[in-house]
């Protein structure tokens, strides 16, 4: 149900030296602006939302409950953010030195389109030197996680629990099921369905359909999920075919293969 919000900053609000509001806009009970954010016009941000210095939130935004965005994210328009999302974390990036896992500066920003849903609990990473990027019309589920430097062309659909490595690149109107995902620095086309539980290991042309682990396309996949169904009865057969064989080679006096 849609619920009415007062247009009004909540009086247990903190806003940072220079903070934006446009008009119409709600923010809940201690909810955190650091300096520099901007908000557009009819926003929601809901309680205990924290939005790191420099962020910009776009207009008619919805921002549910402890979400938290780091320094300099940028979301477009009409975007609707649920509870638990992190935006703009460091990458995952370090440099073997001397024995040790030294910090590879983050220095990038997460950047996420108009009308994008990014569900509960999901995290995207800012870039490591350029940005992180979410395209116009992405749906992310609950529990996504987008790592440093993903491009995500617009009108894809990411479902629960999938991830992405980092610098990968996965063009328009994409559709990843549940637990699915793909390594890095990898080229996924337009147009690609990847199936419930597929891990994407190698560049995908434009409308594939891929299925398995490492995945293949849907078909080559089939066949060999068929293949490994076989295998039991096959290894069955064989093993009746080699004690007929041991038979014979006794009853005629002919040495078995291997034997001395």
């Amino acid at each position: 149900p849609k619920l009415e919000y007062p247009f009004s900053v909540h009086s247990t609000a903190v806003l940072g030296p220079g903070v934006s509001i446009g008009a119409g806009v709600s923010i809940g009970p201690y909810a955190v602006l650091e300096a520099g954010v901007t908000v557009g016009a009819a926003s929601i941000i809901g309680a205990h939302v924290v939005l790191g210095a420099g962020t910009t939130l776009g207009s008619k935004c919805r921002l549910h409950p402890q979400v938290v965005t780091y320094q300099d994210t940028l979301i477009g328009d009409e975007v609707t953010i649920h509870s638990g999302v992190r935006l703009g974390a460091d990458g995952f990036g370090y440099t073997l030195v001397e024995g040790r896992h030294l910090k590879i500066p983050q220095l990038g920003r997460c950047v996420i389109g108009d009308r994008v849903e990014i569900g509960a609990n999901s995290a995207i990473d800012r870039g490591s030197l350029g940005d992180t990027y979410v395209g116009d019309g992405v749906k992310i589920d609950n529990l996504v996680h987008v790592a440093h430097n993903v491009r995500i062309g617009a009108q894809t659909l990411l479902a629960a629990l999938v991830g992405i490595a980092g610098s990968t690149r996965i063009g328009e109107r994409g559709w990843f099921g549940g637990q699915s995902g793909a390594i890095n620095q990898l080229e996924v086309g337009d147009d690609v369905k990847v199936t419930v539980q597929a891990g994407i290991t190698r560049d995908v042309p434009d409308g594939a359909t891929m299925f398995g682990f490492p995945a293949r396309p849907r078909s080559e996949g089939l066949r060999k999920e068929a293949s490994l169904a076989r295998l039991p009865s096959l290894r069955a057969r064989v093993s009746a075919l080699e004690r007929y064989v041991t038979r014979l080679s006794r009853k005629f006096g002919v040495a078995e293969e291997g034997s001395e």
